[in-house]
């Protein structure tokens, strides 16, 4: 009897375990920004799980703990120690089995969402060992990409964000219609660069002289910032745009309002590159010259750096 009431209690603190690291799994939610697309979803579904399952050990582990301080503390003059809990194989088989599975089944879960991203033009390269001056590389075919409703293709080079859309407009604006996934094609033209949109949940790494498509679909309408999360430079601060994710009506009625409207030629970086800079002593450190800004017409792009 009383062995049952010890397994009973037991199953009780787990219990209430189990409901507490839930509870605290759903708060994690509300620590990271909005969810703006529908992946994004996915990835603060795996960081909630994820929150929960730290609780539970951390909590399990601190309970443990102090339970023990509380009703097994030996007495000041009591040197000796506690019996090992070894050759328990059941013990041994459930702490392997256990985190085993856990991990296999978050890696299965991370894996579904980078899959479900429909990520294209990132083949993996496969470095043989051989010298140096006759190098070989293998490279994995991509699969047949995922349909999209639109398909916008992206630029970047130091320092700017440029998007070509399918008629032909080209923006320094991102504009996404909601609902509906959209693919993007992104190019860069210099050094590494990525993308990064904390609400999308994405930062994908865009490769110079490789297409990189990736498919997502917005679920939220709204403003949002793009930001180069990888360092390019002295203007790296202005590698940056807006996103903005509207109705397809809107997205329609700004492709149509925007591709009327005059062309424009706009480089922050070059802007700040040409003004007289005051400084009490000159440095010898190497910038590199921003290239001329790219032509914003609602016909065609023409770059002036290719």
């Amino acid at each position: 009897m009383v062995r049952f009431l010890e397994y009973f209690l037991i199953a009780g603190c787990i219990a209430v375990l189990l409901v507490f690291s839930h509870w605290i799994g759903q708060q994690a939610y509300s620590w990271m920004p909005l969810e703006a697309t529908a992946e994004a979803q996915k990835v603060d579904y795996l960081f909630s799980f994820l929150v929960s399952v730290g609780a539970f050990v951390f909590l399990g582990l601190v309970g443990m703990m102090v339970y023990s301080i509380i009703f097994f503390r030996a007495s000041p003059k009591d040197y000796s120690e506690g019996h090992p809990s070894r050759g328990d194989v059941r013990l041994e088989i459930l702490w392997t089995v256990t985190p085993t599975l856990l991990v296999l089944w978050i890696a299965f879960q991370g894996f579904n969402i980078y899959q479900q991203l429909d990520i294209t033009g990132l083949q993996q390269i496969v470095h043989l060992h051989r010298p140096l001056e006759e190098p070989a590389y293998a490279e994995l075919n991509d699969n047949k990409p995922k349909p999209a409703s639109e398909t916008i293709r992206v630029f970047v080079k130091q320092w700017d964000w440029s998007f070509q859309y399918p008629n032909n407009l080209t923006s320094n604006e991102l504009h996404l219609p909601v609902n509906l996934p959209t693919r993007l094609n992104m190019h860069a033209k210099d050094v590494l660069h990525s993308f990064y949109v904390p609400e999308f949940r994405l930062q994908q790494y865009i490769v110079p002289g490789r297409n990189i498509d990736i498919v997502l679909t917005p679920i939220r309408t709204g403003k949002y910032h793009l930001k180069d999360s990888l360092f390019s430079g002295t203007y790296f601060a202005l590698m940056d745009a807006n996103v903005y994710v509207e109705s397809q009506e809107a997205y329609k009625q700004w492709l149509t309002q925007t591709a009327a409207q005059q062309p424009t030629a706009t480089n922050q970086a070059v802007a700040e590159h040409t003004q007289t800079t005051k400084a009490w002593f000159k440095t010898s450190w190497y910038t590199v010259t921003p290239a001329q800004p790219s032509i914003i017409t609602g016909e065609r792009k023409v770059n002036n750096d290719t």
